[in-house]
């Protein structure tokens, strides 16, 4: 069974390693995460061979990044929501007094082209990045992984109310970032 291991490792360990730091942006926890995949495959030895090693193996890891990210939007501090601006633009600033857009978003479509699609995921993640932790996590979780937003309610204990928002903000500040960075050629 070891060397089954030791043989996956070498054979999947990067394709692991890739998919984990794609969802997680952080190389640690993406080891971890690897590593976490394949002490879970040993202890469970669940492979039944009804699909491929490799899908076997990411559809463990996809559980240990979503555990991952469930642990890091418990762990984060209440204030990186309320003080999601940090002397940057507040909310305020895109909304009139009755809610309505001060200044409309501009619409864009995903580029059509491989290099400009390229560049439009650099600049996403750009933007992932300046996200407050736990609404990336809270982002990735239901936007990225299609989680039901009853489950991210249960798993992070919090109101659907709660998760509105801050998807909500998640999805805004996303959304004016994509249109501040984002010049389609």
């Amino acid at each position: 069974m070891h060397s089954n291991v030791h043989d996956w490792l070498n054979e999947h360990g990067d394709y692991l390693y890739r998919f984990a730091l794609a969802r997680l942006k952080d190389t640690h926890q993406a080891e971890d995460a690897v590593q976490e995949t394949m002490l879970a495959a040993i202890k469970h030895n669940s492979f039944a061979g009804d699909s491929s090693v490799r899908t076997w193996l990411t559809g463990i890891l996809k559980h240990k990044v979503v555990d991952m990210q469930r642990k890091l939007i418990r762990e984060q501090p209440i204030s990186d929501i309320i003080d999601l601006d940090a002397g940057e633009e507040s909310m305020d600033d895109f909304f009139d007094k009755t809610g309505h857009w001060l200044d409309k978003p501009q619409s864009f479509d995903m580029p059509d082209h491989a290099l400009e699609q390229s560049q439009f995921l650099s600049v996403l993640d750009a933007c992932m990045q300046k996200l407050p932790k736990k609404l990336k996590a809270i982002f990735m979780l239901r936007d990225v992984h299609e989680m039901e937003n009853e489950n991210i309610c249960k798993e992070l204990d919090i109101t659907p109310t709660n998760a509105w928002v801050m998807l909500y903000r998640a999805r805004m500040v996303l959304r004016k970032c994509l249109e501040m960075n984002w010049v389609k050629g």
